[in-house]
């Protein structure tokens, strides 16, 4: 008896969501950071989808998002040229980081001491985020525009994937590079698992799993369109991608064979990760939404509640009088809110 997965549809953005990243899991649970092409990076609560709190400043689209582990500080890279570093509980920009181009990427170091970013000037730059008034380490090589740069070996080493179709790895120490990996297309995304070192890289319709130390090749998996953003579930048991078909699609990590697929988006998905404890993941897409999906679909977790055909209606319309009773006020029209109500029944 199959239960048909119903995603929890995080409105909110104008224009195409193309980033998003988890925090840790923190004392008041984990949270969810999303970049978007209308210049507003949001905040939200990361088992529920409920908005937190948007980010103003940036005046352009914003290409990169990140949290720091604790979820107290926030990065983005953004297309007017700077990237910013936000205080991620009380929403107030930090610091500005002037570049000569669009920024497309930021990453936190673990001990959030250092920020690295990486756009359009070709340039990997290292801030030291105690002393922001000294110049960035600057890293060249690469021969167009940086698309993603992530820390890796306990930020001993740095990873990043450009324009120019390649891969490369550098050593923090000396600056210098370690090694290359070049491909026949631009690589799409990246993402890097701390845990086992290994780095998952999509191009084309292609999703690769490397060892992220010596960047040997594990395996690849074809899926059945061009995908732009995959992700290895934390237990790596399976993984999820999503591309240009509209489609979220899970494999099984072993045998590399489809386990589901679903249509929730309304435009391509341009980037999909799971939540740190594995129990969902989020994707975001031209559509401007987020959507969060339950890894073992029917378990009851957040705003998911498994319930039975016979009762479906009745806890409808218990909910529906519940939201109007509570939000009838029409001082709300002001106050930027998501509400999300999602129920599973047997088919």
């Amino acid at each position: 008896m199959a239960m048909r997965q119903t995603p929890l549809t995080c409105s909110g953005h104008t224009r195409p969501v193309v980033d998003l990243a988890f925090s840790g899991i923190t004392p008041y649970g984990y949270f969810l950071i999303s970049a978007c092409k209308d210049g507003k990076p949001m905040l939200r609560q990361g088992d529920t989808g409920d908005w937190i709190g948007t980010f103003l400043g940036h005046k352009g689209a914003v290409w990169g998002a990140t949290l720091n582990t604790d979820a107290t500080k926030a990065a983005t890279a953004a297309a007017d040229f700077t990237a910013k570093v936000w205080d991620a509980v009380s929403g107030d920009e930090v610091l500005t980081l002037a570049h000569k181009h669009i920024v497309k990427t930021v990453s936190f170091t673990q001990d959030s001491n250092c920020l690295l970013t990486g756009g359009n000037d070709k340039l990997l730059r290292i801030y030291d985020l105690s002393n922001p008034e000294a110049a960035p380490q600057e890293i060249a090589g690469h021969t167009s525009a940086i698309k993603k740069a992530l820390w890796c070996n306990d930020d001993k080493q740095i990873l990043s994937a450009a324009e120019d179709k390649t891969i490369r790895l550098w050593d923090r120490s000396s600056m210098e590079e370690v090694k290359t990996l070049s491909f026949d297309t631009s690589v799409s995304s990246m993402e890097y698992m701390s845990d086992g070192e290994i780095l998952v890289i999509t191009y084309g319709k292609t999703i690769a799993f490397y060892n992220a130390l010596s960047l040997e090749l594990i395996k690849t998996v074809e899926a059945p369109a061009p995908i732009n953003s995959a992700s290895l579930h934390p237990e790596k048991d399976f993984f999820v991608a999503g591309g240009d078909d509209f489609k979220l699609y899970k494999f099984d990590y072993s045998t590399k064979e489809e386990l589901e697929s679903y249509k929730g988006h309304f435009g391509p998905v341009h980037c999909v990760r799971f939540s740190p404890d594995g129990e969902l993941y989020a994707s975001g897409s031209e559509d401007g939404t987020l959507r969060l999906w339950q890894t073992a679909v029917g378990k009851t977790y957040g705003l998911w509640k498994c319930v039975l055909p016979g009762y479906t209606a009745s806890i409808l319309k218990s909910t529906v009088s519940i939201f109007l009773g509570i939000y009838s006020n029409a001082d709300i029209a002001e106050v930027h809110f998501c509400f999300f109500f999602s129920f599973f029944v047997y088919i």
